[in-house]
């Protein structure tokens, strides 16, 4: 650490002391004791996320409190509104962040990086990190229909899939409405944000098309805005961006920041064709005429490429993607749109890598991309996650550690499961230098992990580190240990079907010494603990953190599915961490986490618990209106509180958590599960339920459930890879059955029938 370089020391301690501030050498030595020693304090790549986040929330904090009578996005109309639930006071807030409304959706088309996104009241961001276009109307006599002001019953907005992704926002009040349609479409060189905005009232008004210098995370400054030539209607935004009307507006309006926002100024006193901000606070307003109760149409458009290159039109559409994975069908209308729309937030955020989210989270992390390309994977999208991993040595240091942020020692153990698993359930070859990069990470595992001796609490764990960021401070977290145990067996499992047996049996000989270390661990941590249940690490107390420790039983299934300390961790975090249904992470995220409840989920339906469905409903209750779930979700106002408002991973677990009701493994047992998270109320003779082709480590399988008055049957067609598996039917409800071997029916009979 710099803090143990002297000369330092000395310089700033003295120069702060001098000037009356604390000395942060001092501070930071402080911060240090809370957590374990580690040689990565923070991963450098978080810090830096960070201040950029607190950097903008510092410009929020002059920009917006002291102009309260500009038109702001929703979530600072909420947050600054002392009347309303999501109000923060700003007193000793140096920094103003979106704390309470973090949603958004994104639309885009496959293989494209380019993601507009819309807000929960149609405000659209077209350019990552940009400005944002709302549209409002103000009728002659002053009345107007201010989207973020709206309250939410005059608000509808829906995903809608049928030939793309589109936001379709349809805003009312007091005879006045606003209805948007934001898509992107492939005009001849390059992805253009499309958004059609139909306007209407009862008296004669404007409809307004705003350009705002702000979006969903806070300002996002523009300097200039000029008209575009007398053939071409719209804007020139910063010199750089361009956007199109495809009528001329019958008038425009600019502003400045030391004039107020174009707001208030919307019938300008005199003709102005450019607008220049010093400050950066520069808004624009084109203005169409609305005859009372003539609804009217206006299209603005905005390339979403600002170079002069020109790209090929894209290889596949929402259409064609839509036809290449596992079909999906249940009378839950809910749960099913919420299956299609994690599906295509999938497809959307692997244009080449997996972003896991389109905006504060527009970046790589093994960890995200594990249980995001395992969903892909398990709905057989292989093609996508085949081009993902094999970027995975782009990202390996000369070590073998595959690097997303630095101090995060899970990382090797991500990127090698991954790879595993797409080979095992996909029957593919790796490249040869995928194969040198597995080995390179499995003896980076075997080099990081501690010594055995002396016989301490962490002898032989991962050393401590920042781990998975919202677990606590440093600490040997059980977390890393387990996906280290995974990575090893991963580069066993893959390195003997290179054809090296005896790397491979040294792999697994290490990992079975791991294994060991941790349970060595687990069983000191009890006796401290009094619990079989799992601490985050064998230092902490059972607390939120241990939602870490469950990962042992899902996705990696190091443990039996009725481990008792499976059992009892996930009894203690629904005891005590549970805030409304869901999982609520007190550390970092300080939300009700979707994709964390799914985790428990998974373990409790693994273990024929039935509680796996409350939990299910209540992930269901969390969705957006579009079908998405922010990373976290604030306990009152049910809107975004952490992380990207459009979180991918949470797609990649309701995707998951859909695919193993119907079908899941049990490797180690050589069988494969059928319909073991059916609910009872899906079964009924109006219906026929499907599920596929899913693919499994055994191959492929359709499955399809169907019922009269006497029975309920089970159908499925496997198509294996070699041999083919045992298969269980566990309809909840029901006895367990065993297929015979070539059997593809079974029949339960309903209880209470005489037939």
């Amino acid at each position: 650490m710099w803090t143990k370089w002297l000369p330092w020391r000395m310089i700033l301690s003295s120069a702060a002391r001098k000037s009356g501030f604390l000395d942060p050498v001092e501070v930071i030595s402080r911060l240090e004791q809370f957590s374990e020693p580690s040689e990565v304090a923070a991963p450098i790549q978080l810090l830096k996320s960070g201040v950029i986040l607190h950097a903008r929330g510092l410009i929020n904090s002059q920009a917006i409190q002291h102009n309260l009578d500009w038109v702001w996005p929703y979530w600072v109309e909420c947050q600054f509104d002392p009347k309303s639930i999501s109000f923060i006071p700003r007193s000793f807030s140096i920094t103003h962040i979106n704390l309470t409304h973090r949603n958004w959706t994104a639309v885009g088309i496959p293989d494209y990086e380019e993601m507009p996104i819309v807000d929960p009241r149609g405000l659209v961001t077209p350019i990552f990190d940009g400005w944002s276009i709302d549209c409002w109307i103000i009728s002659e006599d002053g009345e107007s229909l201010i989207p973020s002001r709206l309250p939410g019953d005059g608000v509808d907005q829906n995903l809608e899939m049928k030939d793309d992704l589109m936001i379709n926002t349809k805003l009312q009040n007091n005879g006045l409405s606003v209805n948007s349609e934001v898509r992107v479409e492939w005009e001849p060189d390059a992805p253009y944000c499309h958004i059609k905005i139909k306007g209407c009232s009862i008296k004669d008004a404007w409809l307004v098309v705003s350009l705002r210098p702000y979006n969903p995370e806070g300002i996002s400054f523009i300097h200039d805005i000029h008209l575009l030539r007398d053939d071409e209607w719209g804007w020139n935004v910063n010199n750089k961006y361009l956007v199109y009307f495809d009528v001329k507006p019958d008038r425009h309006a600019f502003s400045y920041y030391r004039r107020g926002d174009v707001y208030s100024h919307l019938q300008p006193s005199e003709e102005v064709s450019k607008m220049y901000c010093k400050v950066g606070m520069a808004t624009a307003a084109a203005q169409f005429k609305l005859k009372a109760r003539e609804e009217r149409e206006v299209v603005v458009k905005i390339p979403l490429r600002t170079d002069s290159r020109i790209d090929s039109p894209p290889k596949s559409s929402w259409e064609d993607v839509g036809q290449r994975y596992a079909n999906l069908e249940i009378p839950d209308e809910k749960f099913k749109f919420l299956y299609e729309a994690a599906v295509r937030t999938l497809i959307l955020h692997s244009p080449k890598e997996v972003f896991p989210g389109p905006y504060t989270y527009k970046r790589f992390w093994f960890r995200d991309a594990a249980y995001i390309l395992y969903a892909m994977l398990c709905v057989g999208l292989e093609d996508r996650v085949e081009r993902v991993i094999n970027c995975f040595t782009n990202r390996q240091t000369k070590t073998g550690y595959f690097l997303s942020q630095e101090g995060e020692w899970d990382s090797n153990g991500e990127a090698m499961w991954i790879i595993q698993q797409f080979c095992a359930m996909t029957e593919r070859k790796i490249s040869s230098s995928l194969q040198k990069a597995v080995d390179l990470g499995g003896r980076w595992i075997m080099h990081k992990r501690l010594s055995e001796e002396p016989d301490s609490a962490h002898s032989g764990l991962l050393p401590s580190g920042f781990s998975a960021e919202h677990l606590g401070p440093n600490d040997y977290y059980y977390w890393d240990d387990f996906w280290g145990v995974a990575g090893l067996n991963a580069a066993g499992f893959l390195t003997k079907r290179f054809g090296d047996s005896k790397r491979a049996d040294n792999f697994f000989s290490e990992a079975k010494k791991f294994d060991e270390c941790i349970e060595s661990s687990l069983k000191k941590a009890e006796i401290r603990v009094g619990s079989k249940a799992m601490p985050p690490s064998p230092y902490r107390r059972l607390d939120a953190g241990s939602i870490g420790s469950i990962v042992a039983g899902y996705p990696l299934k190091l443990m039996p599915r009725d481990d008792p300390r499976l059992v009892e961790t996930c009894d203690f975090l629904i005891k005590n961490t549970f805030h409304e249904g869901g999982f609520f992470q007190d550390m970092t995220h300080s939300g009700i986490n979707p994709y964390l409840t799914l985790h428990i989920a998974q373990v409790l339906l693994r273990n024929n618990d039935s509680r796996y469905l409350d939990l299910m409903k209540t992930v269901a209750g969390l969705a957006s209106p579009t079908g998405q779930w922010p990373e976290a979700v604030h306990p009152h106002t049910k809107g975004g509180c952490m992380g990207d408002g459009q979180h991918v991973w949470a797609a990649a677990e309701w995707v998951l958590m859909i695919r193993n009701c119907f079908v899941r493994e049990e490797v180690d047992e050589g069988k494969l599960i059928l319909c073991s998270g059916i609910p009872r109320d899906w079964i009924n003779e109006q219906n026929t339920i499907r599920f596929g082709p899913a693919p499994t480590m055994f191959g492929k399988v359709n499955i399809s459930i169907s019922c009269d008055k006497h029975k309920i049957s089970v159908c499925w067609e496997g198509k294996w890879f070699k041999d083919e598996p045992r298969i269980e039917i566990q309809l909840p409800g029901f006895n367990k059955i065993i297929a015979e071997p070539g059997q593809t029916t079974v029949c339960v009979k309903i209880p209470g029938d005489d037939g």
